[in-house]
C-alpha cells in the first residue's frame, strides 16, 4: 500500500513540526512509544513533556524511556493532559512546536478510563494559546468503542468551528475500512 497507514502519518507530521532542541508534548503517554519518538525528534537540547492520568502508564513509559537511555529528554506527569500549562515552565511553551493525542483507553489497560472531549479540546485550545506559530497538534482518534464516539463527535464539532485565521485543520483516514477504523485531525497553529 502506497498511502500512509495512520500511525506513520502521525510521525510524518511531528517530524515534519519538531526540530532538535524544541519542545513537544505526548499528551497522552499510554506505553511511551510516542514519547520516546518525540525524545528522538528534540535531540539533546529538545524536551518532551507526556502526559496520562493512569499510573501503569506513566510507570511503562519511564521504563521505555530508560530502556532506551532517553529518560533525560523527558518529564512525565501523571495528570491530565488539560494541566499542560501548569506543568511545561512557561519559559519553554512557546517553543512547544508539536503535540500528539492517542484518544480512546490505555492499550492493555482498563477500557473504562478513556479520554474525553471536554479535557481534550481544553488541552488543544492551551496549545494553540501558547505553542509556537506552524505548529501541529496530532490527534489519533480511536472512536470504536462508546465514549469514543462521543469524543469523536465533540471533537469534530469544535475543529470545524475553528477560525481558519486561528489554524489550518486537516482530517485523514480511511473511509472504507470495517470497525471503525482510527482518523487523524491535525491542526497547524497559524
Amino acid at each position: 500500500m502506497k498511502l500512509d497507514r495512520i500511525l506513520p502519518y502521525a510521525r510524518l507530521l511531528l517530524q515534519k513540526a519538531i526540530s532538535p532542541g524544541d519542545v513537544a508534548i505526548d499528551a497522552t503517554a499510554g506505553n511511551g512509544h510516542d514519547t520516546l519518538f518525540l525524545t528522538t525528534l528534540v535531540g539533546e537540547k529538545g524536551h518532551v513533556y507526556a502526559f496520562d492520568i493512569q499510573e501503569q502508564a506513566i510507570k511503562a513509559t519511564e521504563k521505555r524511556l530508560l530502556e532506551n537511555k532517553a529518560n533525560e529528554r523527558a518529564t512525565l506527569f501523571e495528570c491530565s493532559h488539560d494541566q499542560l500549562l501548569a506543568c511545561v515552565p512557561a519559559g519553554l511553551q512557546q517553543k512547544i512546536t508539536a503535540a500528539i493525542f492517542n484518544l480512546g483507553y490505555l492499550p492493555g489497560g482498563d477500557k473504562e478510563i478513556v479520554t474525553k472531549g471536554s479535557s481534550t479540546i481544553t488541552a488543544i485550545e492551551h496549545l494553540l494559546t501558547v505553542m509556537a506559530v506552524e505548529g501541529i497538534i496530532v490527534l489519533v482518534v480511536y472512536h470504536g468503542h462508546p465514549e469514543g464516539a462521543v469524543e469523536r463527535d465533540e471533537l469534530l464539532s469544535y475543529v470545524s468551528s475553528l477560525p481558519q485565521d486561528r489554524a489550518h485543520v486537516l482530517h485523514y483516514g480511511f473511509m472504507n475500512q470495517v470497525n471503525s477504523p482510527p482518523f487523524i485531525i491535525a491542526i497547524e497553529k497559524r
